[in-house]
């Protein structure tokens, strides 16, 4: 379960409804695919024809030997010539064909579709004339060789390059090195001793580790200059004797040569800088590649270029593939800057006019985006190719719409309406339209102004995501991709075609353009959107347009359907897609439930556009679902008492209301307390954490009046049903699911009344179970009586939008059930996360994860400062402190933000590093009156008067934001802290310091936040889940097998780089270590960090984990070195992220300290052991079983000291804790009362042979002591086990019948769960014992 429980954060794969859907939602959960998640069977079908056996050719290329290569009949020609022009041997080659039996093939073929292509087969590589195009492709070629080991691009977040540092801490590959090491003697001289800075306790925090310098990014220069000439273009005397294009190029020799490109190749002509001699040289070397020609004329380029090309083909591929989306480093060590003449003929020629190599220029973005959609998905490979287009086009347009984003606000581009004052402009570029985040035509005045306009494209996004989740055929939605940069929001989006030339009021026909004055609806469109409404739980509802006619209409009114020339139905401005979140939106004559006003809600927003996330709807409904089922099957036990006697009437119901409710008081409950209880779900279904609730215990809810079931006294929960059930609603699994429907009796036959009520509209069930369906319906706000359906109306309070009068009822409904979620987010959802905090299922590092914790609960961040303040009020606050810390920080960064962007926009681009040190001198630095530093005067213009009235919109030539000073900057924050998260107190001091912290040298780049959609990978996410699945029942062998599917599918659709394929092979390592595979965990796990250095960046919080994993399997394999390097790293980027305060420091600090024990480094391995010590007590409480084992990992190193004294001392600790918790018969106290006996005898042996030398002097008879050099086997147990690795001994006789089990196969599933081996999050046997 570890997977699932500490790292859903990551795999964005727990999404919300777990393991089992509601019955009736399968259908239209499935993408239109028509499978269930669990058709595996027919999936596995359409997985063998997809594998079709790869075969082996023979390549051969001019001036090497011929080589085999193995390919896979999918695979088109074009991916051999990449894999040639990145092999050593063959990568200076760009131009050429590859041809078979002396036929030429085309590059977009499939080799399955080639006659005569089998094993065996030879391919001939031939040199092809040269064109401009071909020319320019082969010099950047050349050039990205020659910067192949040069890691600016990643520095500067362009081209989807991004940094990694692993392979400094393993020197090179694990693979290798690891057999290498084992012939040496197992225990190598190492040094162990961390830097300063990394020990327990200390202060520094210094950065220039973050980015360790590579041995290898000293570039060996091959070159001095290659760049364009001046001669260029070629005069049309010489394009006729196919001149190309000509370069200047100056080797490392100090050579200045000047060189043709010509269709024939390379060659030295006789120019020089001042005169054009287009003539050939004598020789002029003529090569079809610049590498050979290069070679010749230049000892040292062709000695270091082979040199560069050998290193560059060492690296990892995850070193260098490009990533699907651009990561950008927040970091750089200052870069010197070298000449480049791509990079220069980029910026200049504007890359617009080379995109990709694509014939016809620019990208028609929305046809790609839209065809992509409508690609067949009947079967699994047509939903491989589809998924795989949808995912490439996305990740092209979203970097082509960053691009254009930038170059908008650095005013590079020009508006399409530029008489216009700036605010009001809109640009295209390359087929994107691009609009400011700024209330323009006060569209929203009503809403909240400038600071609606800039949530609005946020909320667009999240509506765009909603509904490509859905993929309905048939509607479409724009690429959407939202860029914040300079302080500017933009949002840039595909062009619906013919939308430019029409006026909006014509192409409008489904929807309002005024927030709902006028309406106007389509059948198309209902019918469409009709088919989201269930799973996006939008209610079908009719408002009134300004004549008072009714429409129809199935989204909110600001969702505006267009048919564009393409004949496509697209919606847009989907900004209201969720239903309003009431808590911040104060209406009159509402009254909120009183948990709400309890915790001051409603409050004032800045904007009245702050809607619910989808999280918490589907939270909020699976929750309703969950109390539906319990109250169905508690009048269907009621019904089946009355029939079968009177007499025992009352028992039986008190008895099943306990049951069900899970609340101690024993309560009869009839069926018009059940139709009153508006929301009985806030007493029965929240299990909060015991320790923090034991003060309400006694007040335990009674059910009956509408006022107790709001009274927020949540009864203390011991029945093992409540808290797998209904924890918030995300099923973890699928056991969860069959313990629920044991333990309430009453409830599987809910579920099939249900069930049956569904399939056949009620005609033949019997009145009194329908009756029992419509009590169940209208207690828990479902739309339909005769089946569970939760649905909101997403134009409920806002403004502007009227209802007809005959659906004032409904209306009603819809308005309580917006104040029931908006109560569930404060009463259920808030306290589950605390509760999780408080158990460590929810284990935040740094901001981003706090704020993705919150997301997955569906709680917005606006929340943040509600969070906090519960938080305080917990009884066991002090166990909260580091989320408390991460939440403040964040908190404030967040008000921070919200000034530096106004700021920015005030500032223009010649004084951009200046402003941008400046503030965070008033923002961080400890410098009372920081003063900011004006350019310099020679920058700034004389001309000043020229009134400049069309200015780019960073251009104002105000020097205000030099005014800022800390003080203020301060006030302003704490103001928004107020305002914006409701936080009371706010105080900050400044000591004095000589001099600030930033100067404008320091800033050295500004870069975009990008959001966009994230398109998935479905089957392969089913695959994930089943493996997931498997593994927890305790099948690691098949799941083994359903996640490398899942592997494959996944790399099929995302290419080699994603997120999903870092949690997916660290699954597999983990499987592949627990069954025994200890290189195969350390080469899969190798992936995992590379992988998420390269995706995720070098210190989030996962890429820390993800080191700490690979230094166990280090272990395992025998590299200690490495494995201690690996920690040292983890914990320099913890503390840099989070500090030392967090419990996740203990686990780190026992796995140094044991390593450190291991190396017989004893005096550092207490140190860190101690310090895991001390932070375990403080966040696990000093009774916990983290904290036995803390004591007696320590007590084993003091023993190695030979200091028994203090070893009893822990190990009694540890005994106590062991005693009080598990009782004197379990097997952990038995184990440590042995030990204690141990280290009594050891104790009392060393202290008589003292006594013995004191004695008798030097002749005295000493009996030799037993000092035990930890072995390598223990140490990597206790590893094992601090780790949540738990493997449970067999003895022979099990092992047999675990044989004859598995051939019956029959009941495996009972045998699965308890004898493979367990995996567990938490750490030790927390979880375990209490169970058995």
């Amino acid at each position: 379960k570890e997977e699932c429980a500490r790292h859903s954060a990551d795999t964005a794969m727990v999404n919300g409804d777990g393991a089992h859907e509601h019955t009736e939602e399968t259908d239209s959960k499935q993408d239109g695919n028509g499978e269930a998640d669990g058709g595996e069977e027919s999936n596995e079908q359409e997985v063998i024809v997809i594998q079709d056996t790869g075969f082996t050719v023979k390549i051969q290329a001019p001036g090497t030997e011929p080589f085999d290569l193995q390919v896979s009949p999918q695979e088109m020609v074009q991916e051999i010539h990449q894999v040639l022009m990145d092999r050593e041997d063959t990568c200076h080659r760009t131009c050429f064909s590859l041809q078979l039996d002396g036929n030429v093939l085309d590059n977009f073929a499939e080799l399955k579709s080639i006659e005569g292509l089998q094993e065996g087969s030879v391919l001939k590589v031939v040199e092809e004339p040269y064109t401009v195009r071909e020319a320019r492709i082969h010099v950047r070629h050349i050039r990205d060789l020659l910067k192949s080991l040069d890691p600016s691009d990643a520095y500067n977040g362009v081209d989807c390059n991004s940094l990694s540092f692993l392979s400094i801490f393993t020197d090179g590959d694990l693979g290798e090195t690891g057999k290498r090491k084992k012939k040496g003697s197992e225990m190598e001289q190492i040094d162990c001793t961390p830097p300063e800075h990394i020990l327990p306790g200390s202060k520094e925090r210094p950065l220039v580790p973050l980015q360790p310098q590579n041995k290898d990014w000293k570039p060996m220069q091959c070159l001095k200059v290659l760049t364009m000439s001046g001669w260029n273009p070629p005069p049309g005397n010489r394009k006729m004797h196919g001149d190309l294009m000509y370069l200047y190029i100056v080797t490392v020799e100090e050579r200045h040569v000047s060189v043709t490109a010509s269709t024939r190749g390379f060659y030295l002509n006789q120019s020089t800088t001042y005169t054009f001699n287009p003539k050939p040289a004598n020789p002029s070397f003529l090569s079809h590649s610049l590498v050979e020609l290069l070679s010749q004329i230049s000892p040292a380029f062709k000695k270091n270029f082979t040199a560069l090309q050998k290193k560059r083909v060492q690296r990892h591929p995850f070193e260098r593939i490009a990533t699907p989306f651009q990561v950008y480093s927040w970091t750089a060590p200052q870069v010197d800057h070298a000449m480049d003449c791509v990079r220069a003929e980029d910026a200049y020629t504007s890359r617009l006019g080379y995109e990709e190599h694509i014939p016809g220029q620019t990208r028609d973005w929305n046809e790609e985006l839209q065809t992509t959609r409508e690609l067949p998905r009947k079967n699994l490979p047509e939903r491989l190719l589809r998924e795989r287009a949808i995912f490439k086009v996305h990740s092209d347009f979203a970097a082509a719409a960053t691009r254009g984003a930038m170059a908008v606000i650095d005013g590079n581009v020009m508006a399409i309406n530029p008489g216009e004052e700036t605010r009001m402009q809109m640009f295209i570029w390359n087929n994107i339209f691009f609009s400011l985040g700024f209330d323009v035509r006060d569209h929203y005045r009503e809403l909240g102004g400038d600071a609606a306009a800039h949530a609005a494209p946020t909320n667009d996004l999240n509506g765009v995501r909603a509904y490509s989740g859905v993929d309905v055929e048939g509607l479409y939605t724009l690429g959407t991709v939202v860029v914040d940069y300079r302080g500017y929001r933009v949002t840039a989006q595909s062009i619906i075609p013919g939308i430019l030339e029409r006026e909006q009021e014509q192409s409008v026909i489904y929807g309002s353009i005024d927030f709902g004055k006028t309406v106007v609806s389509h059948g198309k469109y209902l019918e469409l959107l009709e088919k989201t409404s269930r799973p996006l739980k939008v209610q079908r509802h009719s408002v009134l347009n300004e004549k008072n006619d009714t429409v129809e209409l199935c989204s909110s009114v600001e969702c505006k359907g267009i048919i564009g020339n393409d004949g496509r139905h697209y919606i847009l401005d989907l900004l209201r897609t969720f239903p309003p979140d009431l808590n911040f939106l104060p209406v009159d004559g509402v009254e909120l439930s009183p948990e709400c006003q309890r915790l001051g809600f409603p409050r004032q927003h800045r904007h009245r556009l702050a809607c619910l996330r989808q999280e918490l709807i589907e939270a909020f409904v699976e929750h309703r679902y969950l109390l539906f089922m319990k109250m169905a099957a508690l009048q269907l036990m009621q019904h089946k008492a009355n029939r079968d006697s009177n007499k025992t009437d009352t028992p039986a119901i008190t008895e099943t209301s306990e049951t069900v409710t899970e609340s101690k008081a024993s309560t009869t409950q009839t069926d018009t307390a059940q139709t009153t209880a508006t929301d009985s779900s806030k007493a029965t279904d929240i299990s909060t954490d015991s320790t923090s609730q034991t003060d309400n215990a006694s007040t335990a809810a009674s059910q009956t009046g509408t006022d107790s079931e709001e009274n927020s006294s949540k009864p203390t929960t011991n029945g093992p049903v409540d808290p797998t059930a209904t924890q918030n609603g995300e099923c973890k699994g699928p056991l969860e699911g069959k313990e629920l429907e044991e333990s309430i009796p009453g409830l599987a036959q809910a579920k099939e009344l249900a069930e049956t009520l569904v399939a056949e509209d009620g005609s033949s069930i019997d009145p009194k179970s329908r009756e029992v369906v419509l009590n169940a319906c209208k207690a828990v706000g479902s739309i339909s009586d005769t089946a569970f359906d939760i649905r909101f109306n997403p134009d409920i309070f806002s403004p502007g939008v009227r209802f007809p009068e005959e659906s004032a009822d409904d209306i009603q409904k819809q308005k309580q059930l917006l104040k029931d979620a908006a109560a569930f987010l404060v009463s259920c959802q808030v306290p589950t996360l605390v509760k999780d905090c408080l158990d460590h299922s929810a284990l935040p590092m740094d901001g981003a994860s706090l704020t993705e914790a919150l997301h997955q609960r569906g709680i917005n961040v606006r929340y943040l400062g509600t969070v906090l303040e519960f938080m305080e009020k917990t009884p066991a606050k002090a166990q909260l402190e580091h989320i408390y810390r991460i939440g403040i920080t964040e908190l404030i960064t967040r008000c921070a933000k919200h000034i530096f962007k106004t700021y920015l926009q005030g500032v223009e681009l010649s004084a951009l590093s200046a402003a941008v040190s400046h503030f965070l001198n008033c923002f961080l630095s400890s410098f009372p009156d920081a003063v900011a530093h004006l350019p310099p005067d020679e920058l700034v213009s004389r001309r000043k008067n020229r009134k400049r009235r069309n200015r780019v919109p960073g251009s104002g030539d105000n020097t205000a934001w030099a005014s800022l000073t800390p003080s203020e900057l301060w006030k302003n924050i704490s103001k928004l802290a107020y305002r914006l998260y409701f936080l009371k107190r706010c105080e900050y001091n400044f000591d004095s310091r000589h001099k600030p912290a930033f100067t404008e040298e320091d800033i050295l780049n500004i870069f975009p936040v990008v959001k966009h959609v994230n398109p998935k990978a479905t089957d392969a996410f089913h695959f994930f889940q089943s493996g997931q699945a498997k593994v927890q029942q305790g099948f690691l062998k098949e799941g083994c097998e359903l996640i490398n599917e899942a592997l494959n599918l996944f790399n099929n659709v995302y290419g080699a780089m994603h997120v999903e394929i870092c949690s997916c092979l660290r699954l597999l390592a983990r499987l592949n270590y627990i069954l025994g595979d200890h290189p195969e965990a350390l080469s899969n796990q190798q992936k995992a960090v590379l992988m998420s250095e390269r995706v995720l960046g070098i210190e989030h919080p996962n890429t820390i984990q993800e080191y700490m994993h690979l230094a166990l399997y280090c272990f395992a394999n025998n590299q200690l070195s490495t494995a201690l390097k690996l920690l040292y790293r983890a914990r320099y980027l913890m503390l840099l992220i989070c500090g030392e305060d967090h419990p996740e420091m203990a686990l780190l600090d026992s796995n140094i300290g044991l390593v450190l024990h291991g190396v017989m480094e004893y005096d550092l391995s207490l140190r860190f052991l101690e310090n895991a010590l001390t932070i375990n007590t403080k966040y696990h409480g000093p009774r916990s079983l983290k904290v036995a084992l803390s004591h007696h990992l320590v007590a084993r190193v003091y023993e190695s000291k030979a200091e028994f004294r203090s070893a009893l001392q822990h190990e009694k600790e540890g005994y106590t804790i062991y005693k009080n918790q598990m009782g004197e018969a379990h097997e952990k106290t038995k184990e440590s009362s042995e030990y204690l006996k141990y280290l009594t005898q050891q104790a009392v042996a060393l202290q008589r042979t003292m006594n013995e030398i004191y004695k008798n002097g030097s002749n005295a008879s000493i009996m030799p002591l037993k000092f035990t050099a930890p072995s390598m086997a223990t140490i990597l147990d206790q590893l094992n086990i601090i780790n949540g690795i738990i493997f449970i001994p067999l003895s022979p006789k099990d092992l047999e019948n675990l044989k004859a089990e598995v051939q019956r196969r029959q009941q495996l599933q009972e045998l699965g769960k308890g004898v493979e081996p367990a995996e567990d999050r938490s750490l030790e046997l927390e979880d375990k014992i209490p169970i058995d």
